[in-house]
């Protein structure tokens, strides 16, 4: 691995340098402004048509799930037939919004009977995800279930395994993973342009009470209007109570804090740029420090995790962060630190710096030497960062619409997804360890390739 590794470093410096040089004699090709470092611009082409047409059904129709239809429905070729929720003021806004034809019901199961679903979207709670997974692909449905895929640990193998009965076309919800950015991240990291990886780390900050999943609770929530014995047919019962169904990402029952709602989305992003099969070694701290609403889940939460070393990658350290409570807001972003650079990633742009010793092969250093004139080149210069981005060209439709894209792809062609049940496990299964590291204050062993835990 270290040669490949070698090789893959020399490779890219020369096709670095190359360009570095060009902008150095003035080729302007790669230049954006004299401020801004290298620049170029990342492009998808886009060649599919609308072939047969999918028929698509929402099960779960709130925030997540009516955007994820909402993106599907601009696939060509993808109709809306049938929406299901517990709720009935999302069947009416599922009428409003995509047609009164549209057939509704709370009963999931009407819609996995319909002959004329060939597909479902699950934007349910995570309690739900693998019982309806499971359901959906027996029922002859191509699934695009919402991340994390499951809502416990013990809960993966059985959605793998009715995936590799069934042969259906199942898909999990991490946006990203299918996105521009990610895609040029993975080509960069393979090439050699930041060294040998050894340290990733990623970050949410949010302040805004519906950011932290203070939704807004229907003035008309009762129980005639909300089928609440359906939803905890699956999990402990309980009186109704609005909050547990309409804020459910606060409490254990029913979600997965920040760990199933955010980590994944790095986790998920990260093995996919770097072929990991996920950490073996998962230990959480945090606490609930502001939002003190009745939640069980905390509002800052730190996570660190140790992958070994293996085939597509050396070992690394990874750090996640959350934080709820930010007074700044901030960015969300994945960074991959590597021996001679890093890259900063997020699902439209990637941000390369690398680190200012250069090599006495490297053209920019050569051909900025002999510009200088100078007499001395063993001497080390004063040199600024190497810095390039990608970013994608105006118009880019974005990593959920590419996400929604290949999954409709694979159904038309038979093909297959990148986040299948064996990549979404292996992308829920460390979040999901991380909260009960949290919970429970030890840490948590895995192993990843076989994904099962460990002592």
């Amino acid at each position: 691995m270290k040669q490949n590794s070698e090789a893959s470093r020399r490779n890219f410096l020369k096709k670095f340098g190359a360009a570095t040089a060009a902008v150095a004699v003035g080729t302007n090709v790669f230049a954006r402004d004299k401020h801004s470092g290298l620049f170029t611009y990342l492009k998808r082409t886009d060649g599919f048509g609308p072939n047969d047409k999918v028929n698509l059904a929402l099960i779960g129709a709130g925030g997540q799930g009516t955007e994820d239809t909402k993106v599907a429905l601009t696939v060509p070729g993808v109709k809306l037939v049938a929406v299901c929720d517990l709720y009935d003021g999302r069947l009416a806004d599922a009428k409003t919004r995509w047609g009164a034809d549209i057939f509704t019901t709370k009963v999931y199961k009407e819609i996995l009977n319909r002959k004329d679903v060939d597909a479902v979207i699950i934007g349910t709670p995570d309690f739900w995800h693998q019982q309806i997974s499971i359901d959906a692909m027996h029922a002859g449905k191509h699934v695009y279930c919402e991340k994390p895929m499951v809502h416990g640990i013990t809960e993966g193998p059985a959605v793998i395994k009715a995936q590799q009965e069934t042969g259906k076309i199942f898909q999990v919800g991490s946006q990203g993973v299918s996105s521009l950015g990610n895609e040029k991240a993975k080509e960069l990291l393979k090439s050699g342009a930041i060294g040998q990886l050894n340290y990733a780390e990623g970050f949410w900050a949010r302040r805004g009470p519906v950011e932290v999943w203070q939704y807004p609770i229907p003035a008309d929530a009762s129980t005639q209007t909300v089928d609440w014995e359906t939803y905890v047919s699956n999990t402990h019962k309980r009186p109704f109570d609005e909050k547990r169904f309409f804020r459910w990402r606060n409490y254990t029952d029913y979600g997965t804090g920040m760990c199933g709602d955010l980590f994944v989305h790095l986790f998920s992003s990260l093995h996919f740029i770097t072929g990991s099969y996920g950490p073996e070694k998962i230990y959480a701290a945090g606490g609930l420090r502001f939002w003190h609403d009745g939640r069980e889940v905390p509002d800052v939460l730190l996570g660190t995790f140790d992958y070994g070393q293996n085939e597509a990658h050396p070992a690394f350290n990874l750090s996640l962060r959350c934080n709820f409570v930010d007074g700044t807001s901030g960015t969300t972003y994945l960074r991959l630190v590597g021996s001679e650079g890093a890259m900063d990633i997020t699902w439209d742009k990637v941000v390369l710096k690398r680190n200012s010793i250069v090599e006495s092969e490297d053209p920019f250093y050569l051909e900025k030497l002999k510009q200088a004139g100078d007499t001395n080149p063993g001497r080390k210069k004063m040199l600024p960062p190497e810095e390039i981005t990608f970013e994608a060209e105006k118009g880019y439709l974005g990593g959920p619409y590419d996400h929604m894209y290949n999954f409709f792809t694979a159904i038309r062609n038979n093909g297959k997804v990148t986040e299948d049940a064996v990549f979404g496990y292996r992308a829920a299964a460390p979040a999901l360890l991380c909260n009960d590291s949290y919970f429970q204050n030890v840490p948590m062993h895995w192993d990843p390739e076989k994904m099962e835990k460990k002592g």
